[in-house]
Parts: structure tokens; sequence; C-alpha cells
């Protein structure tokens, strides 16, 4: 059984996500002999209370010392595992639809677990070892983690040169951040406007994933407060989107060049950023004096590992960002700090300050497919790839990394990939004018209907940003 996705492993409940395989992967974790503690939080599901203790009655098998912390972002499971050099989960589907739940896992430097960990969990997992009832890990429930996260937070972002008292808005999808962010807005000088921050499992206002198309319909109503930014959250606050209320959902390629560019003035180095960016990031990263090169999506951090925290300033992807001198997970609770900082220290909103950094905005598209009968995708992917090598001219550059990204001459660029945590067909592109980017997502639809009807299918849903 394969467990892992592009990040973590998220499965639907109870079909896939059984009560007994999550013990089971609990047993498999306490087996990496990483840590003789874990500390475990989750999100707002229905089912992550339950999934929590069950993973803690696994980790417990195999001796080690389960803390409990009970409702929190992702991130502070991150930075719980660095600072007690423990095993930190947690519990959370991300992005997806209610009826899923999973589980991501950092290692005692704060590391989101690699491929090598992922493949050695799925290899125990099926045959599990109990320790004798003298050797059984306890449970005790952990209090301050969230104060202790909010607090040092603060402390990295500094001290705060207020120009402005400005209404932001926060929308936390009825997630985990439902405190925590409105919290270091407040902080950090801004007046935050929740939406969707009472915590409810089901989602009953918007899907959890930040998508384009999902924040600007809700554009309108955040509005009304007349902000100056607008965040909104994914359910366990890994990610963030931004958005302006006269423009709309920002490219998150162009807040990634954001975050470079400040990074890079206070020290030059090296940038990884996923293989679905945009040259945005490449130009602002090569103007501001840095390096970049590009990796496998969900999996940045891992290229940090490898090359060390201290040979890397940045990683990030749509939606996330890793800055090393934080920590080494991903963080949207930090870009909320970031982004508060910089428009309550300038007395501008944060569109302009991207027009004055000079961040250009470059016709860009993002989709996802969704096929029926799923067993087809696999077959309609690989059809879809080999008539892309020329359906759209020839490609200067191929990158085969994680799906194939193809590169053309005219800085026109398109990303196609199979998702790893659900399934559906994701389709990047960008390109210097609207219609070489309309020519390039009418021809790649084109092409993914007729191959979906040839293998008797349909496409059953499709999402843009």
């Amino acid at each position: 059984m394969k467990l892992f996705g592009t990040a973590g492993i998220r499965m639907k409940y109870p079909s896939e996500l059984t009560p007994e395989l999550v013990v089971r992967i609990g047993n498999a974790v306490g087996r990496l002999g990483l840590s003789r503690k874990a500390y475990v939080v989750h999100d707002t599901r229905t089912t992550s209370q339950l999934i929590s203790f069950l993973v803690s009655t696994g980790l417990m098998t195999t001796s080690v010392d389960v803390f409990y912390a009970g409702l929190a972002p992702t991130p502070v499971a991150g930075f719980i595992a660095l600072k007690e050099k423990a095993v930190g989960i947690s519990v959370t589907a991300s992005h997806n639809p209610p009826e899923y739940n999973g589980l991501k896992f950092y290692d005692p430097n704060g590391f989101e677990f690699t491929r090598d960990l992922e493949v050695k969990i799925e290899e125990l997992v099926d045959q599990p070892l109990y320790r004798e009832w003298s050797e059984t890990g306890r449970l005790w429930r952990s209090e301050n983690i969230v104060d202790d996260y909010y607090n040092s937070l603060l402390g990295y972002i500094g001290e705060v040169r207020a120009q402005w008292q400005p209404n932001i808005v926060i929308d936390c999808a009825n997630g985990a951040a439902y405190q925590l962010s409105p919290s270091v807005i407040r902080k950090l000088g801004g007046k935050p406007y929740t939406f969707n921050c009472n915590p409810d499992g089901f989602f009953p206002i918007r899907p959890p994933e930040p998508r384009k198309d999902v924040l600007e319909e809700l554009l309108g109503v955040y509005k009304t407060v007349n902000p100056v930014v607008i965040f909104a959250h994914d359910g366990d606050a890994d990610r963030v989107a931004v958005l302006d209320p006269v423009e709309g959902f920002i490219r998150q390629d162009r807040i990634l060049a954001f975050y470079a560019k400040k990074i890079l003035e206070e020290k030059k180095g090296h940038v990884v950023v996923s293989i679905d960016t945009g040259y945005v990031v490449d130009e602002v990263v090569e103007r501001a004096g840095g390096t970049l090169e590009r990796y496998v999506l969900g999996k940045t951090h891992e290229r940090l590992k490898e090359l060390g925290v201290n040979n890397v300033v940045m990683a990030g992807e749509p939606w996330k960002l890793i800055y090393p001198s934080w920590g080494p997970w991903v963080d949207g609770i930090l870009q909320v700090a970031i982004i508060t900082k910089a428009v309550v220290e300038s007395g501008k909103p944060f569109s302009k300050i991207l027009r004055e950094e000079e961040i250009p905005d470059y016709p860009w598209d993002r989709r996802s497919y969704i096929l029926e009968p799923e067993s087809i995708r696999d077959i309609v992917y690989s059809e879809l790839i080999q008539e892309l090598h020329s359906a759209l001219g020839d490609p200067v550059r191929v990158i085969d990394i994680d799906g194939y990204r193809f590169e053309y001459k005219d800085y026109s660029w398109i990303l196609v990939r199979k998702s790893g945590t659900e399934p559906k067909i994701r389709v990047y592109a960008e390109a210097r004018t609207k219609q070489r980017l309309d020519e390039i997502t009418s021809k790649t639809e084109s092409i993914l209907f007729k191959l979906t009807k040839k293998h008797g299918g349909r496409i059953v849903e499709k999402t843009i940003g």
C-alpha cells in the first residue's frame, strides 16, 4: 500500500484511512527510533481528535511518550519538534475535502519527513511489533505550545515601526489558525477582520483549499470591511493565499518573489522553489543577486535538507514558504506575519508594495481535472504528455523531475503532473502574452478531453487557481 503523497498521508476516512491503519502507522513511526518523544497537534476535522489518539496509541506501543497538544496549526508541529528534539505530528488533510484526513510528520530537526523515511514507514506498517507491557509509552497533555510558537514567531519578526493601522482580512477556512493568525496581525499593528474563524471541520462556507476561483467568489464579502490586504489559509495553515480587494487573487509566484527579494536584501544566497513556479521568481532572484533551482513539488524541504540550512536562504512553493533562519518547515502563519509587517511599516496596500518592488505579473493559469473513472487517469496522462512534446511548438527544455514541464523560446511554459494527494491531473502554464497563454490552455484542454473520451471516460470536475 502506498501511503504517502506529495505532502504526508491523506486518505478518506474510514474507507481508506481506517482506525487500525492509523495505529499501525504510529507503530511504524515509533520504530524508526528518531526520538522517545512525540508531540501531536491536529486540525479541526471531525475525525482529527480520534486519529490523534489512534496514532498516539501506535506510538506508545513502541515505548514513545506522546505529548498531546490538541488543536493547533501544522507549523506548530515542526516548531515543537525542533525545540524539543522530538517527532512532531500534525493530524490533518491540509486543503483536502472534509471526508479526508491524514498525517504530516516532522523529525527532531524540524524537517518534514523525507522520502527515505516515508519508504521505511511503508515497509514497517504491515508488520507491527509491540513492546512489552512494562515498556509502554505514556500520554501527556501538553500545554502552552501554541503560546510558545506565537511568542517565538513575534521575536523572529522583530520590532515593527508602524505607519498606520490598516484593516486586514484573515479567512482561516474554519481551520486550526482561527486564533493564532488574527492575534499575529493584531500584535504587528494591523486591525484583523476575521472570516470563517470559528473552528468547524465540515468547512461550511468554502472548501479549505484557498484557490483563486473559490476566494474570488467571496471578494465582495471581504471588501465590506475596506481591507488593504486579504489572507486566506487552508485548513491547517501551512499555506496562505493573498488577495487585493480591487485586483483580486495575487499570483503565488509574485508573493514568493517578494519573499525572496526581502530575504536576499539581508543575505545573498541560494533559493529553492518547486517545479510549478514561474519566471518572475527567476527574474527577481537574479536581480537581487541570488541563485535559484527548481525541485519536486512538496519536497523543497528535502532539497533544503540535502544542501543544509546554512546554504539555502529560502525555499518555497505556491502558497508555501520556508525561511530556514526561522525553521525548516512550511509556515503559512510566517507568511501572514511578513506581509503584515511590510504593510504596516510602509503605510501602503500590499498590491502597491509589489508594484513598487518591481515584481512583474505575467499571464498565468492553474487548472485541475478529475476524470471518471479514476482508472483511466494514468493512461490519459501518459498520452497527453506524448502529444505535448510537439503540440505547442518545439520546447527548448523539458524538465521531468515531477511531471513534465515544457519550456519554450518565447518564455512560455506548461507543466502537467498527476496530483499526489487527489485523483487529479493538474495543468500549470505561464506566458508573456494573454494570447499565447490562451493558446496553451485551450489546446491542452482540447487534447485532454479528446483522450478522456477515447478511453470511455469523462471529466467530472475542473477547478481553476
